[in-house]
């Protein structure tokens, strides 16, 4: 185990990837093993010390964000794979290991791990399973939860709860790793944990949709899921307002259907994952091929190469390039109910521009699993006023009955406003936990509730 202090704690365990102001921690704390992890809880649990698990440092929502006169643990040190279990399906990873170097073991030993995050190559598993990470492919394999079997964990008095359960049946009492799964780091630290791996898909056919409107959207979706079933993976939607934006103000983004002057309503990219070339990628043409003759779907390019489906994946994700398009903004990851999303994004859209004159927002999401994002900025502004933006996102969330955290976590940044989608028993709930956990709260204080 390595500390370090004072001009020796480096830059980055200062903040995440959230728009606040860095923060020294007191000391950061770097443990080699699980052994470090509880020895260093125990003493700062004994002296009464806050802690702040730390791994990636890529969240969004300050989470992992230091506070003052606390220890930044960094779990940068414990990182690998520990056991590939064909048999089983599983892969043992410590929680300082990258995502992208899990996807790539799962890879080599002919599986395939399907967490996909654009922070893939940064993002620690272990803050991935804390936060429940979602991504582009929940509409098959699920969010975090659903791919995490078992877990070791270190409590916020030091104890180490070892559960590397390898089984997909196991009803012996409470299921343990459920409670540190989305739980941010405020229950305990994740150490390590026992994933399960996929079929490793043997073809990947992508297609971009241009569509009249919501309702074609809908229709679209009801028809993948029912004729393409488990081989559907993406589904993602993009509002003319973003697709205007990313296409049109976001170097290197091509726009697949240059020369089409007809004005669409909506753009859906649909992946799927299949096992039988010589099956599934006809099978999908032929499924494309009917929405097109019966005018579900007006346009349509295929991708006939991995580097043009690289190249359809580059307009959904252009979303990481808007700083240098439209300069500071603000992002939003918010849940609702699918059939709702054209309807709050209309509402959005005028609500904002009523209450903040000349301001601008965006659309686009997962949408099969719930997930809308959007970003709002203020043309020509320094900073976008993000109280009154907030007050509009969010209010319109609760109004709709959504969440306001569909994937990215709570943190500090939207703790205000979680009531807007829990109700007072549910985080009276979530508080009875915290204070059985963590008595002192030393851990990750501050955060979530």
């Amino acid at each position: 185990m390595t500390v370090l202090t004072g001009s020796d704690v480096p830059v980055r365990n200062t903040n995440d990837w959230s728009p606040q102001p860095p923060e020294q921690p007191l000391a950061v704390v770097r443990p080699a093993g699980t052994d470090d992890v509880s020895a260093a809880l125990r003493i700062c649990h004994e002296a009464g010390l806050a802690v702040v698990p730390q791994g990636g440092l890529t969240g969004l929502c300050g989470g992992s964000r230091p506070i003052a006169d606390a220890i930044a643990l960094s779990l940068e040190r414990m990182v690998g794979i520990e056991e590939i279990d064909a048999d089983a399906g599983t892969i043992t990873v410590l929680a300082g290991t990258p995502l992208a170097v899990v996807q790539r073991a799962a890879d080599d030993a002919g599986f395939f791990f399907p967490l996909d995050l654009g922070a893939r190559g940064s993002c620690a598993i272990g803050g991935n399973l804390s936060t429940n990470a979602g991504g582009n492919r929940v509409i098959r394999y699920g969010m975090a939860r659903e791919m995490t079997l078992g877990l070791e964990v270190v409590l916020p008095d030091g104890t180490v709860v070892t559960s590397l359960n390898k089984m997909l049946k196991n009803n012996a009492g409470y299921d343990l790793k459920h409670l540190f799964i989305g739980s941010e780091g405020t229950l305990g630290v994740i150490t390590r944990a026992v994933l399960r791996m996929h079929p490793k898909p043997a073809c990947t056919m992508v297609a971009m949709c241009a569509l009249k409107d919501y309702a074609g959207v809908l229709a679209l979706l009801a028809a993948a899921r029912r004729d393409l079933g488990p081989l559907l993976s993406a589904f993602e939607v993009m509002w003319p307002d973003y697709w205007d934006v990313a296409t049109q103000q976001v170097s290197g983004v091509r726009n697949p259907f240059e020369g089409d002057a007809t004005t669409h309503g909506a753009y859906v990219l649909i992946e799927a994952l299949g096992t039988d070339p010589a099956i599934d990628v006809p099978r999908f043409g032929t499924w494309l091929e009917t929405q097109l003759e019966l005018g579900h779907v007006p346009n349509a390019v295929v991708a006939q190469s991995m580097s043009d489906a690289a190249a359809l994946w580059g307009v959904r994700d252009a979303c990481s390039e808007f700083i240098q398009a439209i300069g500071p903004h603000l992002p939003f990851d918010v849940g609702l109910p699918t059939a709702d999303m054209d309807d709050y994004a209309r509402r959005c859209r005028d609500d904002l521009a009523a209450r903040i004159p000349g301001a601008r927002s965006m659309y686009y999401g997962h949408i099969g699993d719930g997930n809308l994002h959007l970003i709002a900025w203020l043309p020509g502004a320094a900073e976008p006023p993000k109280q009154a933006i907030e007050e509009v996102v969010y209010g319109l969330v609760r109004e709709f009955h959504g969440s306001v955290s569909a994937e990215h976590g709570i943190g500090t940044l939207k703790k205000p406003w979680l009531g807007h989608a829990r109700t007072p028993e549910e985080i009276a709930l979530m508080r009875t936990l915290k204070k059985a956990l963590d008595p002192k709260g030393i851990l990750n204080p501050g955060k979530v509730v």
